[in-house]
């Protein structure tokens, strides 16, 4: 289905997986929402289910598909006709410009773009779908497609200098296709008033406890399981610290099963999904992240923007925005008693929590923008517009 009216002039469709709630997610709407309309009329499609669908379908000008054939989980008769469809309606509206998000879109959506002769490919690699310690197979296959893939995309923009160096590490594209854009974010948006921020305290706080909040989901690569043991590790030390917790997926019964037998219970407060992030980071402390990869974490820059400090894993492009010691602390993998050390250290010394967020604002003025963000993609199209379709197709 679709919905919306649509400008004229160059046409751009945006295509994702799914609308899930999530920094890959937020910042392609953004791009739906404010790219300048005197220039691209813009498309969205998606499969269905997304958290943010309804989101899409207020913004303005935008003809958006929702397509029950696209899914997350690889589902060969499926994926064949999604990738049908999405060639049909590409070829249908003449678009000029596809821009994908993640392994899976991009993969259909780029070939989809190629069957229907859209001039012009571009995707984004919001995190590479592949990453270390997955299962052999499963990894070189998905290496596999990208290396399939590269040769029909104009450009490969990377959320992070460690995914590029990646990318090209391992054989995928040429140097030329690629440019980094960072994630971008609005700073403001993350600065509450006084009296907003002890109103939120009241809320969700209410007798002041050392807090630590977790904004990501339930599945694998967050590495939830992790959080419950950075939190074991901070209680025996701190037994008021309180864990927020925002976000769901399919590990939260799991979840909440190992909470119970550590006797954490007390500790958390499970909030599921929410949008009021500058609430949850105003009664907070620091923001732990516990991923196994990703891309640029979009909620580090959220924490940062808000002046609170970082404990995170080190994982791509993690280290570009965080400073060791200087705007928080970095860790391996599964280095949960390093992780809960250094979330300790900023809950008793709150005087260097407070130093290391004013230090991570500071760093944040003038880049990881979203405006920014949004510019240098547009410009990107309109460079590899200029050049024009042969300059790299069939290389």
């Amino acid at each position: 289905m679709f919905r919306g009216p649509m400008a004229e002039r160059v046409k751009v469709a945006h295509v994702i997986t799914r609308l899930d709630l999530g920094g890959a997610q937020q910042n392609t709407l953004y791009c739906c929402a404010n790219h300048d309309r005197k220039k691209y009329g813009v498309l969205l499609l998606s499969g269905v289910g997304g958290y943010l669908d309804a989101d899409a379908q207020k913004i303005k000008n935008l003809k958006t598909y929702f397509l029950p054939e696209l899914k997350h989980p690889i589902r060969p008769w499926w994926d064949l006709y999604a990738f049908f469809t999405l060639a049909s309606i590409l070829r249908k509206e003449k678009v000029q410009v596809v821009h994908t998000h993640s392994s899976k879109a991009g993969f259909l959506g780029r070939w989809a773009a190629k069957l229907a002769g859209v001039p012009v490919i571009i995707h984004t690699v919001h995190g590479w779908g592949f990453f270390d310690g997955q299962f052999f197979l499963t990894r070189w296959f998905y290496i596999l497609l990208e290396k399939w893939t590269a040769p029909i995309t104009d450009r490969i923009i990377t959320v992070s200098a460690h995914n590029r160096a990646e990318g090209l590490g391992l054989g995928i594209g040429q140097k030329e296709q690629y440019q980094v854009i960072h994630s971008g974010i609005l700073p403001r948006n993350y600065l509450l008033p006084a009296n907003k921020a002890k109103k939120a305290r009241a809320q969700l706080n209410p007798q002041g406890r050392p807090a630590v909040l977790v904004l990501s989901n339930f599945k694998n690569q967050k590495s939830p399981f992790d959080v419950v043991e950075v939190a074991a590790r901070v209680q025996s030390l701190m037994p008021k610290a309180l864990f927020l917790w925002a976000g769901d997926g399919p590990l939260r019964g799991a979840v909440e099963k190992k909470i119970a037998e550590k006797g954490l219970v007390p500790n958390f407060k499970l909030l599921g999904w929410r949008e009021d992030v500058a609430e949850l980071l105003a009664v907070s402390d620091v923001l732990l992240l516990t991923s196994l990869h990703e891309g640029l974490p979009r909620v580090v820059l959220q924490a940062m923007a808000a002046g609170k400090p970082v404990v995170a894993t080190a994982v791509n492009g993690t280290p570009e925005v965080v400073r060791e010691k200087v705007t928080g602390f970095l860790a391996q993998p599964h280095e949960v008693d390093k992780m809960a050390r250094s979330v300790e250290i900023l809950l008793s010394r709150p005087a260097l929590a407070r130093q290391m967020g004013r230090t991570g604002q500071k760093a944040l003025r003038g880049s990881f923008l979203m405006d920014r963000m949004l510019q240098e993609i547009e410009k990107l199209y309109g460079t590899t517009l200029k050049k024009g379709h042969s300059s790299v197709h069939g290389f």
